[in-house]
């Protein structure tokens, strides 16, 4: 566990963005294409603690960006060289471009000034998106990455945003994946090693400060 100065310090309204991974009601909502994961994500209370983090957020002047995966119709675009992407195709609930699918899912609201990234190809939020743009623009510094899942997307924007210099928090209690025992072995393992790894509870401690006057 981190200590609550280090936290605190990583943590700067000012320099701290909050991205929020597929946490869309084609993936995690009642009528998920993936009703594994949906149950482990809300189960689990992953995804209400997303909720938290993006109120708490939207309450100290930490900006939100909401990662969305989607595809068109007609599949253009789309990536079909892994047996993920086929595996999708064939899924009863597709996430098409306009759809109720690709909404961000409750209980979490979307604040006019969240920004919503959606993308047509590939695993991560991160590469091949806005998000580094923006996130650079924003002068961030830090980025805390939550949703899902622990399987892929997340390892996958946990690695783009370190190899692009950002320092990445993870609230191990706010990411969800299957099977249930794989998510804390991953964190354990895997992200540990390059991310600062904290719970919600410390991470919503550190956004009671008040914010600072803009943005560097």
């Amino acid at each position: 566990m981190p200590s609550s100065a280090h936290l605190s310090e990583l943590l700067d309204p000012a320099t701290t963005v909050l991205l929020t991974v597929e946490c869309q009601r084609g993936v995690v909502g009642p009528d998920s294409a993936l009703p594994e994961l949906a149950e482990q994500a809300r189960s689990s209370g992953a995804l209400d603690n997303v909720a938290r983090l993006v109120a708490a957020a939207h309450a100290s002047g930490v900006q939100v960006i909401h990662a969305i995966a989607e595809r068109r119709p007609d599949g253009r675009g789309a990536n079909h060289n892994a047996r993920l992407f086929r595996a999708a195709e064939r899924l009863p609930v597709r996430q098409l471009s306009g759809s109720e699918a690709v909404r961000v899912a409750e209980p979490i609201e979307v604040a006019e000034e969240d920004f919503v990234v959606r993308r047509l190809h590939g695993l991560s939020p991160i590469q091949g998106t806005d998000v580094d743009a923006l996130l650079r623009n924003l002068g961030c510094r830090t980025l805390i990455v939550s949703g899902v899942s622990a399987n892929v997307a997340i390892p996958n924007a946990v690695f783009d945003a370190v190899n692009r210099g950002y320092v990445v928090v993870v609230p191990r209690d706010a990411i969800a994946g299957v099977p249930s025992e794989y998510t804390p072995a991953m964190i354990s393992h895997t992200l540990a090693l390059v991310a600062t790894v904290a719970t919600t509870d410390e991470v919503l401690g550190c956004f009671k400060r008040p914010p600072r006057a803009g943005r560097a």
